[in-house]
């Protein structure tokens, strides 16, 4: 049976840092001034300090006129650092761990080393500071009640893909981070999953001089930025399902046979005005209920294209030579 023990904390405006306890502590996301003086006094105190970037938080250091031992922590060397911090703090030593920037701990390795000290009863404190993630909620005009934090969406395409439809389905308010060279791919990557009429605020710089919050549609946001020079950090809001469904009711759907005409119709307007079949084809996928290769097949029998001598484009296939269908319910 798991043992659960509580760990008494000193109040707040008592002694300092104590032996043993792992300190998460919130530094600024990129104003200065957004430290607070708990969180200067904890770096003041401790004995060791666990930072992602060493360099970064040196400069941090530096504005409070500190010196101290720093060790580096982040995602790539977490696991070979775990066991040297957990030594420290069994022997009593007075341990903070920060991030870059935020809260250590959301999206950071951060997590890892909480659960490891869990795990040996190890007491952690938090010391509150910025994050991101409120920030840019709490300014994006988006229902705040209830929200979805995502964090990076993945780059390799099966999870990136199946994590987008995720984000399509969510019913809350969505919060994403983005790096400035992915921000245009992934506002095209979620208006191709089917989020084009949501509304989004793209939340740059947070905090800093040139703060920004772009309040617009998925499908608006790629053509805004496309083509602009992309700087800076970056959190997208994305308003959820939920809230989408009620400002736009969704209207009954059309019996298949009638979608299907509907799909055929489509695709032969934009072949009369001298699309090719295969762009016509990808083109309506993006909005059918159909699969690209499904809309393929349809067309070509609706267009007799089976005959001997066709000279229609190959059919389109999935990578890898299979092909995938889309659930036709």
């Amino acid at each position: 049976m798991e043992t659960k023990t509580w760990h008494d904390r000193e109040p707040s405006d008592g002694p300092g840092m104590q032996p043993g306890v792992l300190y998460l502590v919130g530094t600024p996301i990129g104003n200065l001034s957004d430290l607070s003086p708990r969180a200067a006094a904890v770096l003041a105190e401790a004995d060791w300090i666990a930072a992602e970037d060493t360099r970064h938080t040196l400069k941090l250091l530096h504005v409070l006129g500190l010196k101290k031992h720093l060790v580096s922590y982040h995602k790539f060397n977490a696991r070979e650092r775990e066991s040297l911090l957990l030594d420290k703090l069994r022997q009593g030593g007075r341990l903070a761990l920060v991030s870059d920037a935020g809260m250590p701990g959301i999206s950071d390795p951060g997590t890892d080393l909480v659960i490891a000290c869990a795990a040996e009863n190890i007491p952690v404190t938090v010391i509150p500071g910025p994050s991101a993630v409120i920030v840019a909620l709490a300014g994006s005009g988006l229902l705040t009640d209830r929200f979805a934090f995502e964090g990076f969406v993945p780059q390799a395409a099966k999870p990136r893909k199946a994590r987008l439809a995720e984000i399509a389905a969510e019913k809350r308010t969505v919060v994403l981070y983005e790096a400035p060279h992915r921000l245009v791919r992934t506002l095209k990557d979620l208006e191709q999953a089917g989020l084009a009429g949501r509304r989004i605020t793209v939340a740059k710089e947070l905090t800093k001089r040139y703060e920004a919050f772009l309040r617009t549609t998925v499908a608006q946001a790629c053509q805004d930025l496309a083509g602009q020079e992309i700087r800076g950090e970056y959190a997208l809001v994305i308003e959820g399902l939920d809230a989408y469904e009620t400002r736009c009711p969704p209207v009954d759907a059309p019996a298949p046979e009638t979608a299907n005409e509907q799909d055929l119709a489509e695709i032969r307007a934009m072949l009369e005005q001298g699309v090719s079949l295969k762009d016509a084809v990808r083109q309506r996928a993006k909005v059918s209920r159909l699969s690209r290769n499904a809309l393929y097949r349809m067309a070509l029998e609706a267009m007799s294209c089976y005959n001997d001598g066709c000279t229609c484009p190959p059919e389109p296939e999935a990578k890898g030579g299979s092909q995938t269908r889309r659930r036709e319910t």
